[in-house]
């Protein structure tokens, strides 16, 4: 178990997990249409319901919330279209200052030189704005941070409070790694610079003592792990009866790392569902996230921003197919090729992670390992130098795949194929961020070309190979095997008693029990048994049968 999972001594938190879709409801959660988003944002505006999709019946779970384009002629005012250029391509027509934002956060957000909403922000705050619970899918990296900080915010400055209790939070908002609770701390700070609340972080690690410190002396809002953040519950730091705002961010990544049973835990130990606002967010709202909606939120309002593609569409991707031998080679030559570019190198096993590191160490190239032994506070350190630019190039394995914003990630490598193919989109992801494009390559090998066809039919599209990679191969380049961390250690470091096998062991100071002599028997002689009364049998048979004798 990981330091960031607490097991429930108490035994309240459930045993198993419902991921069937046999316990669902059979209405699916509330599909907003674009109908209902003008309405929402332009009551003024006439629409004509003859053409409109409010024809659609809002419990079609199969229904899923497109933003209008230019050839919706229908609504005179679209919301949301992902193909026109306003100040940028990846944002749609709507302005935050249109929005009934509060003033302390929309100064904040002036200030951090944001104008127009990406479209998850267009279609997820007039409704969260208003009040109602939200579970909201988009792909990675287009604002769902942004999105629930300002609904956080503006619903706690909408109530005040007065002669609260130093441990009562107003919200609570969930991430499932570190990293992703660190970054949204960080982009909480320039929101909440003019609201005036408490923000608190608590996340497993590191700086356990001054975490609990910073809680007991009081926090509006607190962002952090499920692990940590029920460690400290259960110690009464802070309670949560009278929580205000909940947040759960990447959902489904809860459940892939086993924190749904805490998840449900906090959820029971909350106020209810009708007294505070949920908000969920995800990159894929499947029927397991879907029913934990169902199970602990007010109704929620589902809004989707499906693009053609699953993956982001300013990503150019790019496949090769290398030997096992040429894979180290080939990454050399494409890191020397993309020169400048700040690169994310992912692959499967942290040993091959140490060996590329070794490597590239070797050959001249500066980098930085990230996985999941990495103790805290030199993944923080790490992960600095990566952003400022001091370290170009990062290998991790999938602990780095979600929920980290690094900008100006323009080379993403797939050094070893992901074995799920959803962690394909989540890699690549991590280019191409907020507008910026990209780059990502990956390397389909021997040992995990297999999964190639998975992720082709879970994208919708083919990866596109090009064959002839023999001019990026680097030629002369030294390989470096990593030692082994063997506990018993090499030969060489054994102990010389340990080397030394004809070394006699000492005499065992255990004295073995000694057993009694056992007389023989003495037979009667044949000839003289005869002679002698037969003796009755003690045991009688069941049944009409008379005893021997």
């Amino acid at each position: 178990m990981s330091d960031e999972q607490t097991e429930n001594n108490n035994g309240e938190i459930e045993s198993t997990e419902a991921s069937s879709s046999d316990s669902l409801p059979e209405e699916g959660l509330p599909i907003l249409d674009a109908v209902e988003i003008v309405e929402a944002l332009e009551p003024d505006i006439e629409v004509d319901n003859q053409t409109s999709t409010n024809d659609i019946s809002p419990n079609d779970s199969n229904v899923v919330t497109k933003p209008p384009t230019d050839t919706d002629t229908d609504i005179k005012t679209p919301i949301i279209n992902e193909t026109q250029d306003v100040s940028a391509n990846h944002l749609s027509t709507q302005t935050f200052s249109n929005l009934d934002i509060c003033e302390p956060v929309l100064k904040g957000i002036k200030e951090t030189g944001f104008d127009y909403c990406t479209p998850i922000q267009a279609l997820a705050l007039p409704i969260a704005l208003g009040g109602k619970d939200v579970a909201g899918q988009a792909q990675t990296g287009t604002g769902k941070t942004a999105a629930f900080l300002i609904a956080t915010f503006h619903h706690l400055l909408k109530t005040e409070i007065e002669n609260k209790p130093t441990s009562q939070l107003r919200a609570l908002i969930l991430a499932p790694t570190r990293e992703l609770a660190i970054q949204i701390y960080e982009d909480a700070k320039p929101l909440n610079m003019h609201t005036g609340l408490k923000l608190g972080l608590a996340y497993g690690g590191t700086d356990y003592q001054k975490q609990r410190e910073q809680l007991e002396a009081g926090v509006d809002v607190l962002i952090g792990t499920p692990g940590r953040i029920i460690d400290y519950f259960k110690q009464g730091v802070f309670n949560i009866k009278k929580l205000e705002v909940m947040v759960l961010d990447e959902a489904d990544r809860m459940f892939d790392l086993g924190f749904i049973n805490d998840i449900r835990y906090l959820f029971r130990s909350m106020s209810p569902a009708e007294e505070r606002l949920s908000l969920m967010f995800s990159a894929t709202l499947s029927l397991r996230v879907k029913e934990l909606a169902y199970e602990h939120m007010a109704s929620p309002e589902s809004v989707v921003v499906e693009t053609d593609r699953i993956t982001a569409e300013l990503v150019t991707e790019k496949a090769y197919l290398p030997s096992n031998p040429d894979k180290l080679p080939l990454l050399m030559g494409l890191l020397q090729a993309h020169a400048g570019l700040r690169c994310l190198v992912f692959i499967n096993t942290k040993r091959m992670a140490e060996k590329i590191q070794a490597t590239l160490n070797a050959n001249g190239f500066e980098n930085g390992m990230l996985s999941g032994d990495v103790p805290q506070r030199k993944r923080e350190s790490l992960l600095k130098k990566f952003k400022s630019g001091e370290v170009n190039t990062l290998i991790a394995t999938d602990v780095a795949a979600r929920g980290l914003h690094i900008s100006d990630v323009g080379l993403v490598i797939n050094f070893d194929l992901p074995q799920d193919a959803e962690d394909y989109v989540h890699r690549i992801g991590r280019t191409a961020r907020a507008g910026a494009t990209g780059v990502a390559i990956s390397l389909i090998c021997e040992t995990f070309g297999m999964h190639a066809a998975d992720i082709e039919k879970y994208t919708g599209h083919k990866l596109p190979v090009e064959r002839n990679y023999e001019d990026l191969l680097v030629k002369d380049m030294v390989i470096v095997e990593p030692p082994r961390r063997d506990k018993r250690g090499t030969r060489e470091t054994r102990p010389d008693a340990r080397k030394n096998s004809s070394t006699p062991k000492p005499a065992s100071r255990v004295q073995k029990p000694k057993v009694a002599a056992i007389e023989p028997v003495k037979l009667k002689d044949p000839k003289t048994a005869a002679q002698s009364k037969p003796l009755r049998s003690r045991i009688s048979r069941i049944g009409d049968v008379p005893a021997v004798g």
